[in-house]
């Protein structure tokens, strides 16, 4: 071992001596002379300064000029937005351009439309806003102003860096993240990704395919993919609302193509027109607080377009009656994916509107035009441009939406949907309510002629939702049955006043009538309609000028019972009811059926085709039976009735009025002959052996217990017992007729066949639940002054007459039948009257 000298032990002593301090003390091991380490600070963040423009948008960008400028470099989208654009409201329309198949969504269907405004903010930065109309305060200067905005901010869905300021006119940003992105307002919403089975979105998948840029508007056109859910491997017990996209369940991802428009709107809002509960238009509306009023108000107003005048001059030459050309005509165009031969019946059914419009005071307000497929310049989800868009879809139906400003009902644009397959539904209706009378409808496939006229009607009425109209579907009451039968009447005036309402195809006339109008047509509800519209009122100041000039006239015109308007969402009134005819529900169906009883032997001739399997003749039969079905539901909907007819205060007469008894009484007589005695006529063998295994038997039930349980809905009762006093029918009467209807053979002693012994168990099944109602009646009625939406009532059926009712008519019943078992004509009367009996005893005394 090596000695320490003393030098060495001095050494290691000092050592130890500082290896102890420091364990005790904890101070940093560094000498005592260095000061102690100030922390680092962290750099500033560079500020988010702009830059100079051509520093961003260099000469190799791609720009255009518009509403704003658009500015292409590399894969960088930017907009350039003047100052007189910021805290303008602009409508955003987004559009499906393609889709992905089998889901029923098709390109050109709208998916969202919202309000947006673009905002400078603080720290450079520039914010859209999503605009909401939900209350307002018509006037900036009043304290209740602010207190408006204080319960109504915007959200703000999008910030942006200012990359550049130009010259203080203009700030650039830049735009590419949120129309690539999956910014609700420009994609899919929440809801929309639930229905599809969407999950996450794709940004790698997805990008911007073009922005164009014009005076008013710049169009935005996008890729967008998603994931998909996958379906489940085992069905859930509890049924899953959607549906799983083909494209997804084979690839585990959806791609869609987008198309917005950014529209900006007028600065100066159109002036509104009140809505009128007397005149059928859709309706925009919101909440209103003014500084004089004692309590908040909801503004509501009509859905239309902008038709003025061109100038001064042409106001007074249209003042004194002459026809004038508005400022901007409305114009449809005709999708070029339409096949050619259909063009010029969609066409016409925008055009025929011109009469109409000439009766407001305008020539040349509206047309048809079809598309210019060599415009490049023009796009069909440009917002600019309304278009029947016609859809490769196996859906039988076509719709006419619009999009409308939101302050003020102006309506901006259209794209009205037509699905391929609405043809095959033309023909269905034509064949079913017409062939007994017009031999055009009894084939398989219709003349071009007469499905080209067929489409002219549908257009028609579709563009005339899109100009603003609602559904009449009190129009056809206002026609008298027979007058339906009358071929000059017919043919001067139509089967009804409207084409807006759902009164397809006149099936009242006769094969003897010699009628060969069966179209409808724009009537003289629809020339009224659009002149209340669209009538320009010069020396008018304001809306509520504009409302006391059309109210004067309204009171008039609704005495003309073909000018009168019947809402469509009426639970109560028989008189607005869709696809029936006439003034009388129990005339006209009686008439149909006889028709049906023409054309359903005639149906295995019409639809034969040499190698087909019976496909048609099936589809062809089950139309005459819905049709059946909702004379049925015509007939019913009389009684519990009661009529609704919007008026004012400065009009006489009662809004609501009870449904005669008499009419009442005529409907359950009618429902007796027609339905609870066997419609046997509707089991044709010839038709019924081709088209499926049984008879026809469980059919007749169902038809029965549809109706039955509709005459014995709880809304109807309560409707019923609520009116059943001083001469209007009760509910023990409806009982009473019932029971004498189903069970008349108690009586006539006759053997009760099988589809009447269905039925009597159905009626009795029935009042059982009746005794102890499970579930509360809900009453609907449309308030007096509104456009939709229902009041609701909620009525506990057990604490009403409705038990006592039915206990005593069982109670009666049960004695009937006893009484009439031992004269039972044969073994199954025998067995079904002991059956039932028990079971009306069981229900009557449980033990």
């Amino acid at each position: 071992m090596k000695r320490l000298t003393s030098l060495s032990l001095l050494c290691l002593f000092i050592l130890l001596t500082c290896s102890v301090g420091q364990a005790q003390d904890k101070k940093p091991d560094v000498p005592p002379s260095t000061p102690p380490a100030t922390p680092a600070t962290p750099p500033a963040a560079p500020k988010n300064e702009p830059k100079p423009f051509r520093e961003v948008i260099t000469a190799k960008a791609k720009s255009s000029k518009g509403l704003v400028n658009v500015h292409k470099v590399d894969d960088k989208w930017y907009f350039e937005i003047p100052d007189s654009v910021f805290n303008r409201e602009i409508m955003a329309i987004t559009r499906y351009t393609k889709t992905a198949a089998g889901g029923g969504i098709f390109g050109g269907e709208e998916i969202n439309s919202q309000v947006v405004a673009w905002e400078k903010g603080p720290d450079n930065k520039v914010f859209l806003r999503s605009i909401s109309y939900i209350i307002a305060s018509p006037d900036s200067t009043k304290p209740i102003f602010k207190a408006v905005k204080n319960s109504s901010v915007d959200p703000i869905i999008g910030a942006f860096d200012v990359k550049s300021i130009r010259k203080d006119t203009s700030i650039l940003i830049e735009v590419t993240d949120l129309f690539k992105g999956d910014n609700q307002v420009f994609s899919l919403s929440p809801f929309l990704k639930q229905l599809y089975k969407i999950s996450d979105f794709k940004a790698d998948r997805s990008y911007i395919q073009s922005i164009r840029t014009f005076p008013i508007n710049t169009e935005i056109r996008t890729v967008k993919t998603f994931g998909s859910q996958s379906p489940p491997i085992t069905p859930s017990p509890i049924p899953q609302p959607g549906v799983y996209l083909p494209a997804g369940v084979q690839a585990g991802v959806v791609t869609m193509e987008f198309n917005t428009s950014m529209i900006i709107l007028p600065k100066k809002p159109m002036r509104k027109r009140f809505f009128d509960p007397r005149v059928g238009y859709f309706s925009s509306s919101y909440g209103t607080f003014e500084e004089e009023s004692q309590k908040s108000d909801e503004e509501v107003f009509a859905v239309r377009w902008r038709l003025e005048p061109k100038n001064a001059v042409d106001a007074l030459r249209q003042k004194k009656g002459e026809l004038i050309e508005p400022a901007k005509p409305i114009i449809y165009y005709i999708d070029p994916a339409t096949p050619v031969k259909w063009r010029k019946y969609l066409k016409l059914g925008v055009d025929d509107w011109q009469k109409a419009f000439e009766k407001a005071g305008w020539k040349n307000a509206i047309r048809g035009e079809y598309w210019p497929e060599q415009d490049t310049t023009m796009s069909l989800e440009d917002a600019r441009f309304s278009v029947i868009r016609y859809f490769a879809a196996e859906i039988q139906n076509a719709y006419g939406p619009n999009v409308n400003d939101p302050r003020s009902g102006e309506i901006l644009e259209s794209h009205i949907g037509w699905y391929h397959n609405v043809m095959r539904l033309l023909r269905n209706w034509y064949l079913i309510q017409t062939a007994a009378s017009d031999p055009r409808a009894r084939k398989k496939d219709f003349d071009d002629e007469l499905m080209g006229q067929l489409i002219r009607f549908v257009s028609s009425h579709e563009v005339g939702h899109t100009l603003g109209l609602r559904h009449n579907m009190g129009a056809s009451s206002a026609t008298p049955v027979e007058k339906l039968r009358d071929k000059a009447w017919v043919a001067q005036n139509g089967h009804t006043s409207s084409i807006m309402d759902y009164a397809r195809f006149n099936y009242v006339a006769q094969p003897e009538d010699g009628v060969t109008d069966f179209f409808p047509r724009i009537g003289d509800y629809d020339i009224w309609a659009i002149e209340w519209g669209y009538k320009y009122f010069a020396d008018a100041k304001s809306a509520e000028d504009e409302k006391k000039l059309l109210n004067e006239t309204t009171k008039e015109k609704v005495k003309n019972a073909r000018l009168t308007f019947g809402t469509e969402v009426s639970p109560m009134d028989p008189r607005y009811q869709t696809e029936d005819l006439g003034d009388n529900a129990m005339k006209a169906s009686d008439y149909g059926i006889k028709n049906l009883k023409r054309i359903l032997p005639n149906l295995p001739e019409w639809s034969k085709e040499n190698g087909e399997s019976y496909t048609e003749l099936e589809e062809m039969y089950n139309n005459v039976v819905a049709q059946f079905r909702r004379y049925m539901g015509h007939v019913t909907k009389n009684v519990g009735g009661i009529y609704d007819t919007p008026k004012t205060y400065d009009m006489a007469g009662a809004v609501y009025e009870v449904v005669p008894k008499e009419r009442q009484k005529e409907a359950i007589a009618f429902l007796s002959t027609q339905l609870f005695e066997t419609p046997s006529w509707m089991l044709e063998a010839n038709i019924l052996n081709k088209i499926r295994p049984d008879v026809g038997v469980e059919s007749i039930k169902s038809l029965q217990e549809g109706t039955l349980n509709s005459l014995l809905a709880g809304d109807r009762i309560v409707r019923l017992l609520e009116t059943g006093k001083e001469g209007n029918y009760t509910v023990d009467e409806l009982m009473t007729d019932l029971r004498n209807s189903i069970w008349s053979e108690l009586k006539s002693q006759k053997s009760i066949d099988i589809y009447r012994r269905n039925l009597q168990k159905v009626f009795v099944e029935r009042a059982i639940t009746m005794l102890s109602p499970k579930d509360p009646a809900t009453l609907l009625y449309v308030p007096p002054g509104q456009a939709y939406g229902f009041a609701t009532r909620r009525v506990d059926l057990k604490t009403t007459d409705l038990p006592s009712i039915t206990r005593g008519h069982l109670e009666s019943l049960l004695s009937e039948i006893r009484a009439t078992i031992g004269s039972a004509p044969d073994k199954m009367s025998r067995y079904h009257l002991e059956d039932v009996a028990n079971r009306i005893d069981t229900a009557l005394h449980p033990k």
